[in-house]
């Protein structure tokens, strides 16, 4: 069936995003909104919108009967969930079965195998594919030293239904271990309702590099290629490219495979996206994980391959099969993605909630902004705080990083601080330039130099003070 009428079922920039697509499918858009986003972008653009719900997200963006209901009361055939909130919740797709709702992803069973980590990480290792040393899920702090001495330190605890770096520490040595398991676990059970740990042997110079996949109910999958998020503060993504030029040729295409053999393990419907850690010396590579949304960082694929991944979403939903073969997509240059968030670097990343009195865009070739804000907008303290995404597209990476430069300088934002100084100081390091950065860079080597350039009067207007990592 062609759908006919979607249920945005988020908020900020991925609610204006699903509304832009669905306008570009014919298709008419609700949009929810809690009591302090009514007045947001995504209520103005959608061609409806709908409180559901107080400010908290408990009470509004994240229960599911809000959700259903605002649905079936505006005559939607579908949900899409965008990313976070609910959109790796297998009660979703499993409610929205149950009152004859299209959901715009997979099913609730492909959501609980990809989406639990440790779960995952089993099927991928049934495959053949390699997962690096590290455990099942552990039931407790003394299992997970027995695991973390047998394998070697340091290691990385992670959460089992985690996600975005939450319930996710780094330990470098067996003292910090036992304090650090249970922190981590309490955190994942606030965060996911989910206590359940695993661990791995963390790579000291890794990049992070993903694979995005496309998959329909017909039995086509496809991948589209690949992304370097290797730039990365306490494991949230700064900064993403594609392809991952720094990653030798070879190893992209066993990961391009890998990912497609993954997703068809996992009966994967939708976009979706694997993610592997690459070792920056020897090339070796491990699974990581498997999100099964559409990820913030999809337009550096779109701008490179030219197929719109959330029109893909609402295709596929509607039962269309893939519009493309594996051996229609194409690469075309480079593409390089920022996150600008509200956030004072100087403050230790503090989030900077208040009213944006000043915005303008910049513009220029190659260049997209993904924003919900505009002059005035309010920015809640409730949620996270992302205020646009820029992108930029060239020929190569140094012309995709010139124009990126660009428009960051032309970004206009007054009213609350921002993280452009620190994204110009990441993309215009020597480093980054080289492409011989990895996951820790940033608070290994970039932070600590910019730190000690601010103490001796070296730093460069604009630039940010960073608080201890």
């Amino acid at each position: 069936m062609s759908l006919r009428r979607v249920l945005v079922a988020n908020r900020g920039e991925i609610a204006v995003r699903v509304i832009r697509a669905c306008a570009d499918e014919g298709i008419e858009s609700v949009v929810v909104v809690s009591e302090v986003d009514r007045d947001s972008r995504a209520a103005l653009v959608a061609d409806r919108a709908v409180c559901i719900g107080p400010a908290a997200a408990s009470s509004s963006y994240l229960d599911v009967g809000r959700v259903v209901a605002a649905a079936l009361g505006t005559g939607c055939d579908a949900i899409h969930p965008g990313y976070g909130f609910l959109s790796e919740r297998p009660e979703l797709p499993e409610a929205c079965a149950e009152n004859g709702l299209a959901f715009v992803g997979p099913s609730a069973d492909t959501i609980r195998r990809g989406g639990d980590k440790a779960a995952a990480r089993r099927i991928a290792a049934s495959l053949g594919i390699p997962v690096g040393a590290g455990s099942d899920t552990i039931d407790d702090a003394t299992t997970a030293q027995e695991i973390a001495d047998r394998v070697g330190y340091p290691v990385v605890l992670k959460a089992a239904a985690g996600g975005g770096g939450r319930g996710m520490v780094l330990v470098e040595g067996p003292e910090g271990l036992a304090q650090s398991f249970e922190n981590a676990s309490r955190e994942a059970q606030a965060a996911f309702g989910d206590g359940r740990m695993y661990l791995e042997r963390f790579i000291t110079r890794a990049r992070h590099v993903e694979v995005q996949v496309l998959a329909d109910q017909h039995g086509n999958v496809v991948h589209l290629g690949e992304r370097d998020c290797s730039a990365q503060r306490r494991y949230q993504k700064l900064v993403e490219e594609a392809p991952a030029t720094s990653v030798p040729v070879e190893v992209r295409r066993s990961l391009h495979e890998a990912a497609v053999e993954l997703a068809r393990a996992l009966d994967y419907v939708g976009a979706g996206t694997v993610e592997f850690v690459v070792d920056a010396d020897t090339g070796q590579y491990a699974f990581l994980e498997v999100n099964t949304r559409v990820q913030v960082e999809h337009p550096v694929t779109e701008m490179v391959t030219g197929i719109d991944i959330v029109r893909a979403q609402l295709q596929i939903a509607g039962g269309e099969p893939l519009r493309f073969r594996q051996s229609d997509v194409r690469l075309d240059g480079h593409a390089v993605e920022v996150r600008v968030n509200a956030e004072n670097p100087s403050r230790g990343f503090a989030p900077s909630p208040g009213t944006v009195t000043r915005w303008v865009e910049p513009v220029g070739g190659g260049l997209r902004i993904d924003t919900h804000c505009f002059g005035g907008y309010r920015i809640p303290p409730h949620y996270d705080s992302l205020l646009a995404k820029v992108i930029a597209h060239g020929t190569d990476r140094e012309q995709a990083l010139r124009r990126l430069d660009r428009g960051l300088r032309h970004l206009v934002v007054e009213g609350v601080s921002t993280t452009v100084p620190m994204l110009l100081a990441v993309i215009d390091s020597a480093d980054f330039r080289a492409g011989t950065h990895h996951t820790r860079w940033v608070e290994q080597d970039l932070m600590p130099s910019l730190a000690a350039d601010a103490g001796t009067g070296g730093a460069r207007a604009g630039q940010p003070v960073p608080a201890a990592v």
